[in-house]
């Protein structure tokens, strides 16, 4: 196995998800920044991950949490200055975790320079072409794409011409026919490679360009504005771009498309290094849909001989610890959040702690979002008042947002806001005392105790990363597979204990084993 600090490190990275805000404040208002997160980097490295990936630092009137960004070579205030992202890069770095930041090009914010010089110059001007300006038809808009958080994606100017926006309102879609557009960002890629980050992960990579037409669609279908076959020749591009620095910088795309064939080609040898598996992420708690996805995922990379990349969840959906816990449906889906059915936590913890030995022993590449190492869950009773998220207001309520999983991190202490600051920009459950990384790190039986001794065994055991896994057929509600060399994985999604095979040690296991394995527990075996 390659190591996931050497060459090709990517092929096999543990990678940590930052989402700034409420990760660690270091300067006491409640909100996360980058002096936080250097604060505690060394819980990272202890953590045993690879790299960082942080979600959008850049200047941002924040009406989606940073991704509407009004300034790409620069960092927020609110979070700290770039000589402290510099500071910071060099900090990871010396600890040996890499460093990849959100890049954000369909959109950026209604605040960017770019976007007002266009209100100003008017109907036909270069400034407009940057975006999507069009008339109207009559008093409606161009055409009837919705915006995937809630209502029209078109909003009308004071001249009467309406802009593109498939987000918030205030996150204008660019025009990527427009070279200046692919000027500009090749040239963002340059100025935070230049200084040391190891890779971008890239907002909606599956929806830069659009059917420049602009047709009306059938409910669902996106195919005028997502996977078309532009994209690829704007990440061959960024390719030539990362492969001319040094020491394996990355890029890595995030498309949720409904063909996993489809996605693993922007994973060609000179395109993107590699995508998230969001197929898996949705995965209900099943055993035959978990193998059903994992080969399809596996088949679908090798095609391209890229690796493949596991999650199981991120600061856009549902906690897995809340999925996993509900009755009957466990999966995920944008179009109902499932928000307010009845969750056992206790079951659903189980089965987060069996899910990431799944994930850790899985050939590839995988991330661990935020608050997974402590098992948090997703929080879904922030007053109305504190919600934040764009698509809280554009749906009326209807749908709750994303907040749930953001809430800030409880680091020690037994009352919130547990260490993560002086306060905490969304409340903390007070149960949480039980769950800090402080009173975690003490405990052997701990999610975080899991985490770390799965991610060391990871790094140390040969059959586990990159490679392949052959599967092993063990009755119904059982998934299994063999890594070489001498390895051994099962998870026990049935309703009754099943018997362990034949092995030579027990190396890691979710929860307690005996000679059998109890349901919603997961084992890993030296063969």
């Amino acid at each position: 196995m390659t190591s996931a600090q050497g060459p090709a490190w990517w092929r096999s990275a543990a990678i940590y998800q930052v989402y700034i805000r409420s990760f660690a404040d270091g300067n006491g208002d409640g909100i996360g920044d980058l002096a936080g997160v250097r604060a505690r980097l060394d819980h990272l490295a202890e953590l045993g991950v690879d790299a960082i990936w942080f979600t959008p630092w850049y200047p941002s009137p924040m009406d989606d949490g940073g991704y509407d960004v009004a300034d790409f070579r620069d960092i927020d205030p609110l979070f700290g200055t770039l000589a402290e992202a510099e500071a910071l890069i060099a900090e990871a770095h010396e600890r040996g975790l890499r460093v990849i930041i959100d890049i954000v090009p369909n959109h950026c914010s209604d605040e960017h320079r770019w976007f007002a010089a266009a209100l100003a110059a008017g109907p036909g001007s270069p400034e407009r072409q940057r975006f999507w300006f069009r008339p109207g038809r009559g008093d409606e808009p161009p055409n009837n794409w919705r915006s995937r958080f809630g209502g029209s994606a078109w909003t009308q100017v004071p001249d009467g011409e309406w802009y593109l926006h498939l987000y918030s309102s205030r996150q204008p879609d660019f025009n990527w026919d427009n070279p200046e557009i692919r000027t500009e960002f090749e040239d963002v890629l340059r100025f935070w490679f230049d200084r040391g980050v190891d890779g971008f992960r890239i907002d909606v990579a599956d929806g830069l360009v659009k059917d420049p037409s602009l047709p009306d669609v059938e409910p669902g279908d996106e195919s005028p504005f997502s996977d078309l076959e532009g994209l690829h020749e704007i990440y061959r591009s960024w390719r030539k771009i990362a492969d001319s620095y040094p020491g394996e910088r990355v890029l890595v795309g995030e498309m949720w498309l409904p063909d996993m064939s489809r996605a693993a080609r922007y994973l060609r040898q000179d395109e993107l290094h590699s995508a998230f598996n969001f197929d898996f992420l949705v995965c209900p708690w099943d055993a035959g849909k978990f193998r059903d996805v994992i080969s399809r995922t596996l088949r679908a990379h090798d095609e391209v001989g890229a690796p493949a990349a596991w999650v199981l969840s991120n600061h856009d959906v549902t906690r897995h610890v809340t999925r996993y816990g509900r009755s009957g449906d466990t999966g995920f889906s944008f179009a109902d959040r499932l928000h307010g059915t009845p969750v056992d936590l206790a079951l659903g913890t189980r089965r987060a702690r069996a899910a990431a030995l799944l994930t850790l022993a899985l050939p590839g590449g995988m991330y661990v979002y935020q608050g997974e190492e402590l098992g948090l869950w997703e929080i879904e009773d922030i007053p109305d008042a504190l919600r934040e998220d764009p698509v809280f207001a554009r749906t009326g309520g209807a749908d709750p947002g994303r907040d749930g999983c953001r809430v800030p991190l409880p680091w020690s202490g037994s009352a919130p806001p547990f260490d993560f600051g002086s306060s905490a920009w969304l409340p903390q459950p007070s149960v949480w005392s039980s769950y800090t990384a402080a009173a975690e790190g003490t405990d052997p039986s701990s999610m975080l105790s899991l985490y770390r001794a799965g991610l060391r065994l990871r790094e140390k055991l040969p059959a586990l990363g990159a490679g392949e896994l052959s599967w092993v057929s063990l009755g119904d509600g059982v998934l299994a597979f063999t890594r070489e060399p001498g390895f051994m994985f099962l998870l026990n999604f049935s309703a009754s204990p099943v018997p362990l095979p034949p092995h030579r040690e027990i190396l890691l296991a979710s929860g307690p084993v005996t000679d059998s394995i109890p349901t919603d527990t997961a084992v890993w075996l030296r063969s």
